[in-house]
Formats: structure tokens, C-alpha cells, sequence
């Protein structure tokens, strides 16, 4: 996964960019949609292992200061463009991999 090359505005895009590959929009929407749910939790789980070094092992509210580091890495992650954005340029850059096996079955 690659967070550089997705933008990280809003962008204005073809609607028949999208459902050339697919030959429905909803489908291909439906495929956006599980990729950006797959980064989200992959994104997740990276930010909560990073965070994880930095967990206080005491319970005591008074030890817990403010720990720079931690404060940069979650400002870089803040920062990386939303999943969703991510998901579309894969599929616009063809790095995506999709079936239907409905439509494998009918094709049979």
C-alpha cells in the first residue's frame, strides 16, 4: 500500500472512469468500498503497534505526561490520506484484484 501517490483533497472524477473495468458502478463501488475498509484496518493496526511502545505500565494518572514521540506519530498518521482516497487510486492505477463468481458462473 502506498499512501504517497493517493491525493489528499477531494477531487472531481468521471463516473464512467469507474465502471469501464467492472461494467457496473455499483459493483465497482462495492470494491472501493472493501479496499478502503481493508487499509483502514491495515492502517489501524500499524498505528496500534506503534503506540503500543509507548503505553505506561503504571496505573497512575500523575506518571502519565506528554510524550513527544507519540504526539508525531499520530500527527503523521492524521495526516496520510483517507482510505477511501487510497482505494480509488489503486483501482485507477489497476492494483486492485476483484472477481465476481456470480458472473464466472454465468459465463460457464
Amino acid at each position: 500500500m502506498n499512501h504517497k501517490t493517493a491525493s489528499e483533497t477531494t477531487i472531481t472524477r468521471d463516473l464512467r472512469q469507474f465502471d469501464r473495468k467492472t461494467g457496473n458502478l455499483y459493483e465497482t463501488i462495492a470494491i472501493l468500498g472493501k479496499r478502503a475498509n481493508q487499509i483502514s484496518a491495515e492502517l489501524k493496526e500499524e498505528l496500534t503497534g506503534k503506540l503500543s511502545e509507548f503505553i505506561a505500565t503504571s496505573d497512575n494518572l500523575e506518571e502519565i505526561y506528554e510524550n513527544r514521540e507519540q504526539i508525531e506519530v499520530s500527527k503523521y498518521y492524521e495526516r496520510l490520506p483517507k482510505p477511501s482516497l487510497i482505494s480509488i487510486q489503486e483501482f485507477i492505477e489497476g492494483k486492485i484484484y476483484y472477481r465476481n463468481p456470480a458472473r464466472e458462473e454465468a459465463t460457464k
